[in-house]
């Protein structure tokens, strides 16, 4: 049985905002995870939470999906991004630490 998937804060509009072909990719991956299975291209988020990982996009620029399985059935998108840098923004990781504290996750 298929995870349910929650966007947290504007996640969802944020995945909206990729370009078409990353936003394809976007949704197979997190079908994939919804499915039980890994992303094709993924690591671990542990500065944002525990078990908390990151979808890597080589599409059209790079482009990352940040997300949690909490209890087992549901998938929570904590934050969608255009990547513009080596190493991921003190923003983008303090906002998916935000989000995963709003949805009651502990570091």
């Amino acid at each position: 049985m298929a995870k349910s998937l929650r966007f947290v804060g504007s996640s969802l509009d944020d995945l909206r905002g990729f370009p078409g072909e990353a936003r394809r990719s976007a949704g197979f991956e997190l079908r994939a995870v919804q499915n039980g299975l890994e992303p094709s291209d993924w690591r671990p988020m542990r500065p944002v939470g525990s078990g908390v990982k990151e979808i890597r996009i080589h599409v059209l620029g790079e482009w990352r999906v940040i997300y949690v399985v909490q209890r087992y059935d549901t998938v929570y998108v904590l934050h969608a991004f255009q990547k513009k840098r080596r190493k991921t923004s003190h923003h983008d990781i303090e906002l998916a630490r935000r989000r995963y504290r709003q949805i009651g996750g502990t570091r």
